[in-house]
Formats: C-alpha cells, structure tokens, sequence
C-alpha cells in the first residue's frame, strides 16, 4: 500500500476521532504528552534482545502500576446471541459457518444472567453478540433499564455497528459503555477480512459513541494473515488517536470452519509486545487480558496482566449456550459454572499480587470532579522518543 493511501485512510479514523469531542490527552498541566514515532514502536515489535522485551513488559507493568494502579476489574461477561449478519473470513460466527449452532437468548434469560452476575459481586456487566439484527432495539432497552434498576452495575455493550439513533435510546436506557473493534487499521486488510463492512463506517460509529457519551473502547486482533508491524504500529497509535477509554487486543487463531482455516495462530509473545506497547502509548485507558490470550497460551492472561492489562472478563453465559460462541477453537472457560470462572479469576489476580477492583472501574480518561483535570498519563513513550508520529 502506498504510504498516500495509507495517509488518506488514516485521516478517515483521525477526523472522525477529533470530531468526536474529545480532547487530545494531556500530562496533567495542559502540556501535550508526547507521541512515540512510528518507527521505535516498529522497531520494538521486531526486537530480537530478549533482555531489551523484558525491560519493555516492565516498563509497561511501571505505566500501568502509575496510570490505571494494582486493581484489576472484573467484567461479567454474557454472550447473550451468537447469530451474525456479517460474513468476517477469520470468525466462527460468519454468517456461512453453516456448522454453526445458533442460538438467541431471551431478554428475561438475560437479565437472570446478570441479576446472577450481581449477586456474585460483579459491578459491570458486558453484554455481547454477533451483529443480530434479531434484537429490536426497543427489547435492548428495556433490558438496559432493568439491568440498571435492578442491579445498579454498569452496563457494557458489544453488539456491533447500529445506526446513531439506536446508539442514542441506548444511551438514554442507561448503556454506559460501548466495545467496537476495528481490529486493523489497514484499510486493504480490513476490506479483505472483513467483505461486507466499511472501513469508514466502522470509525464513523466510534465517533458516533463518543458524541453520545459513551465510554468508548476498541481494539485490534494480532497476528492476521497478512498484516505487518507497521501495520501494528499503527494500530498502537490510533488507539491513542482516539483516546480510547478501553482497549481490547488478543490474537488471531484460525477457525476451521472459516475461509483462514489453517493460518498461522498469532502468538502469545506478538501479542504481550503490543499489549506492553499500547499500555505504554495510552497510558490510563482499561485494558483486558483476554480469554483469546489465556487460550493460546495457559498463562497468557497472567502474563497479559504482568505488561500492561487490569481487566479480566470471566464469562457468566449459561453454559448451555457458552460452547456455541466460538469466534475461536479452543475457547478456554467453556465447561466452568459462572462462580468457578469468578473464584478462577480472583486467585489469578491474587497470585500475582494484585487486588480486585471494588468499584465499576469507570474510564479514568474523564476529568476529575473536584478538579476539572484528566489523571496523568503516566510515564514517557517508548525509548523515551519525543519526536512527532510519523505517518
């Protein structure tokens, strides 16, 4: 791709990101934090020095520890509708995966599984699906406000692009939240993998959630076929473009019943690289160790949470409908019941020390009530660079 393209399409996400309303993050005093160059984020995925990714995975550990602190969140989470509309190449629940076991939850299975959530100690819960347009968005309203009303816990939605209005009434039920991957970048790669969605309209309805006020989060899969470390960096980067309050990254793993059948998995050391680096670039945003990391690798969370991460996600599906959410083989936490994957998660987080967060772990991107200002963004970028990004 020509590095003309490759501006154009990046201007596409950096407009949408400065229309959004949010200002560019600052150390605190007024004074913008600096960006790391493209190059030194390359250079760092390409590292070769074990000592030199060690010293990174600690730097980011430093970043974290300042910016975000020792408590890690949990986030209840309920795959309510593994239905899809949208036909991605490298995810089990295309629409053409006609091996596929569909299934929808109801509204009132749902609010069980979250009322379930709450009473095991959980204060955010995260609803998400394929894009199913099975779901009025009257019925999602609803279920919002009765989650709010009924629980009090902050409410996550993962449920795909929807137009502005619907994103709005959710808003207006009580939705706190919304997760939105854009999972690259690239705009060539994003339109091969992702046939049937439109690289401008994913950006366009980030933007969309940031006017409303949602707390935003996004992020990036690792490893695709066909993508590079540039590539990566510049996902790196545009999670800060946007000022993003949440940042989900895991690996690709081939599916079998998908067109990637039989790629390269992304792997666990790729993937604690870019976890390091976009803990180090963003400084305060949340970030999970993913189910995805703990699959290809049996401590891939702890090592996750040691570089950078601070939210776990134990999943509260009913397990009658947990093995039919496979976006992945392999998918870890299937048979567990909703307390064992809690219980589970809080030892991992006692073994390494760390506490469990108490409160719903709101974005920590927002100014301080007392005193108007955003939290420091924490330590300098990589390698200490100063200098402008380049494009």
């Amino acid at each position: 791709m020509s590095d003309a393209r490759h501006r154009r399409s990046r201007d596409v996400a950096g407009e949408d990101a400065r229309r959004g309303g949010r200002e560019r993050r600052t150390d605190g005093e007024g004074t913008p934090s600096p960006v790391p160059a493209k190059r030194e984020i390359v250079r760092l995925l390409n590292e070769t020095d074990d000592s030199a990714v060690l010293a990174l995975f600690a730097r980011a550990d430093r970043v974290r520890r300042k910016c975000v602190g020792d408590a890690v969140h949990l986030r209840a989470l309920i795959e309510f509708s593994n239905h899809c509309r949208r036909n991605c190449l490298y995810c089990g629940l295309r629409r053409s995966n006609g091996k596929a076991v569909r299934y929808r939850m109801t509204v009132d299975e749902i609010l069980a599984a979250a009322s379930e959530a709450a009473a095991m100690g959980f204060r955010t819960v995260v609803l998400q699906s394929g894009e199913d347009p099975g779901y009025a968005v009257e019925d999602l309203c609803g279920l919002v406000r009765n989650i709010k009303t009924g629980t009090g816990m902050a409410v996550t939605l993962s449920i795909g692009e929807r137009s502005r209005d619907d994103y709005g009434r959710l808003k207006e039920a009580g939705a706190d939240r919304y997760l939105l991957r854009f999972e690259t970048s690239d705009p060539l790669l994003f339109r091969k993998l992702k046939p049937d969605s439109v690289y401008e309209e994913r950006f366009r309805c980030l933007r969309w959630l940031s006017e409303l006020g949602y707390q935003v989060g996004s992020g990036n899969m690792v490893g695709l076929p066909g993508q590079s470390e540039e590539s990566l960096a510049d996902d790196i980067l545009l999670f800060r473009e946007l000022d993003l309050d949440m940042i989900g990254l895991g690996p690709f793993i081939a599916h079998p019943d998908t067109p990637l059948r039989g790629s390269p998995d992304g792997t666990i050391d790729r993937v604690l690289r870019v976890t390091a680096l976009a803990r180090i670039v963003t400084g305060n945003a949340h970030m999970p160790a993913t189910t995805a990391t703990g699959t290809i690798d049996p401590r891939g969370r702890e090592k996750a949470l040691q570089c950078g991460a601070n939210v776990l996600m134990p999943n509260v599906t009913p397990q009658r409908y947990r093995e039919h959410y496979l976006i992945y083989p392999g998918k870890i936490c299937i048979a567990e019941e909703p307390a064992r994957c809690r219980f589970d998660a809080e030892t991992m987080v006692s073994s390494l020390g760390r506490t469990i967060g108490r409160d719903a772990g709101d974005s920590l991107k927002r100014p301080d009530r007392r005193t108007g200002k955003r939290p420091s963004p924490g330590e300098d970028p990589p390698g200490g660079h100063t200098a402008p990004r380049e494009s």
